[in-house]
């Protein structure tokens, strides 16, 4: 995988900690240009070092205000912090609709923050499609920190554990809905839950609910409670899962007796006040402490490793496949002949990949 002049020199640069290097090689990665997956591949050979925290939620429940507090108060301890910020796409320019960085002017002027926007361009998830490998080159350009934040969160936007080692899902109070959103996936990925604007009235109340729904997923809330009917419901588990189960293959965790060694704080923040955010640093570094000493951080790398293996390859093979079926003016002539009633959407995509793969496809 020899890379071409322009691509070396720029590699140099990134290894000698170029700021500048930085931002071209995540636009490289970000464009897919020609050439990028050999980056990748020089750049990544070291194997990820940086802690990824990664921040989740309903949209306006304060990610922004809490990621550039906590960026501050790593700078404070000497910490260089990449920021990936992934906001909703433009449907006029394609690019981030929100901009992050707007809300982050203040940590604009420190050398020792580095911010980046970008757009989902559709992707599903909440992140973007690039998201993960732009966290790879602020982990292998130094920083000690990489904080994500997601766009706001719905059943099917729960790529950041993926993507993050410590999963932070922030809510407020006036969400009303925070415990169906929890329903919808968000109590399987959390290691440490934030309820903000914790000033409002409700707040109190949603903590309890969440505490209440910890307890009940991991069966601690049956603990006191004796068995009915002479079924003890505590020992209904899943008799096949291993001590510390790896990702599934979406990338969601599950909350079984693999967090039996990490109990899912629920804190209380302020984040324009800066209220709690102490407890929220806290707690991200006990989770790494726990990650790191339980074993579950190599699980966890394994796991997202996994799952970058099945995206490049599905990438790789979707542009496979869309380049042999516009070579030769096929996919054309299959929609002649679809307009024709000769053939289907579904015939002329097996003819194509019949072709691609030279050989039948089932049926």
């Amino acid at each position: 995988m020899a890379l071409n002049e322009t691509l070396q020199d720029l590699l140099e640069r990134f290894r000698a900690g170029k700021t500048t290097a930085l931002a071209r090689a995540i636009s490289l990665v970000e464009d897919e240009r020609a050439g990028f997956q050999d980056f990748l591949h020089e750049v990544l050979k070291a194997g990820p070092s940086t802690a990824r925290v990664g921040f989740t939620g309903p949209p306006g429940a304060g990610k922004s205000s809490i990621v550039a507090t906590l960026a501050t108060a790593y700078r404070g301890r000497g910490e260089d912090v990449g920021i990936v910020a992934v906001d909703p796409t433009s449907p006029f320019s394609g690019g981030a609709l929100l901009g992050d960085r707007i809300r982050m002017n203040d940590l604009a002027t420190d050398a020792g923050i580095f911010i980046r926007s970008m757009a989902t361009r559709g992707s599903l998830g909440g992140l973007a499609t690039t998201t993960k490998e732009v966290m790879d080159l602020m982990d292998a350009f130094g920083f000690a920190r990489v904080l994500v934040e997601s766009v706001g969160v719905g059943q099917t936007e729960l790529e950041i554990t993926a993507a993050a080692d410590t999963v932070v899902v922030v809510l407020v109070p006036e969400s009303g809905d925070a415990i169906q959103a929890m329903k919808a996936g968000l109590m399987e990925i959390a290691d440490v839950f934030v309820v903000n604007k914790a000033d409002r009235p409700g707040a109190e109340r949603l903590v309890r609910e969440i505490r209440q729904a910890i307890h009940l997923r991991s069966g601690s809330a049956l603990r006191d409670v004796p068995a009915h009917h002479g079924v003890d419901l505590r020992r209904l588990k899943r008799r096949d899962a291993p001590p510390s189960a790896p990702a599934d293959p979406e990338g969601t965790r599950q909350l079984n007796d693999a967090k039996a060694g990490w109990d899912i704080p629920v804190l209380k923040t302020v984040a324009q006040s800066g209220e709690g955010l102490e407890e929220v640093l806290d707690a991200a570094d006990r989770h790494r402490a726990w990650l790191l000493e339980s074993g579950e951080m190599e699980v966890r790398r394994r796991a997202r490793a996994r799952i970058r293996v099945q995206n490049v390859v599905d990438r790789e093979l979707r542009l496979l496949a869309r380049r042999s079926a516009d070579s030769g003016g096929r996919l054309e002539r299959g929609l002649d002949d679809i307009q024709r009633g000769a053939e289907t959407p579904y015939s002329v995509a097996r003819t194509v990949l019949e072709e691609l793969l030279g050989s039948e496809t089932p049926r």
